[in-house]
């Protein structure tokens, strides 16, 4: 005899949009941004929460949307590298992600915004050590870090 999941009510504002969902009460934050919501950008790699790939901002914490439920998140404000751009207007980190090749694959390169976003609000102008330190959840497998690094750097001078 099958059970039928047990669902809740999700109420939450992605990039400062509301949402409300029904989703079974095992649904992963990353899952239901994706699969629910239909905002594919966060990406899932390692299912543990150790790569960084689908670090989102919950209550303007990084968590990594893999280890989060979803109705743990009910009442929130998520942030998503979907809201990082304002319109067409790229925001700092994205440009300087491209102007320093700070990506290849891309499978990392929405946590690694979102990180280096969030480490910028929090400093606004952090030394090579503290860009490293801050950075270190966020894994890359592509790049060596130097482009990351050198991304990071080139979007805190322009602020």
């Amino acid at each position: 005899m099958t059970s039928t999941p047990i669902k809740q009510t999700v109420r939450v504002s992605v990039n400062g949009k509301p949402y409300t969902a029904e989703v079974p009460t095992y649904r992963t934050l990353v899952d239901f941004l994706r699969y629910d919501l239909g905002l594919t950008g966060t990406k899932e790699t390692c299912s543990v929460g150790v790569c960084g790939a689908c670090t989102v901002i919950l209550d303007g914490k990084m968590v990594s949307s893999c280890l989060t439920l979803a109705v743990r998140a009910d009442g929130a404000e998520i942030g998503t590298i979907e809201g990082v751009a304002n319109g067409d207007q790229l925001h700092p980190v994205q440009q300087a992600f491209i102007d320093n090749g700070g990506f290849q694959c891309g499978a990392c390169t929405p946590g690694q915004i979102m990180a280096a976003k969030t480490l910028l609000e929090e400093n606004a102008h952090p030394t090579e050590d503290e860009i490293k330190q801050f950075m270190m959840g966020n894994l890359c497998r592509c790049t060596g870090y130097y482009q990351i690094i050198d991304s990071i750097k080139a979007a805190a001078e322009q602020k």
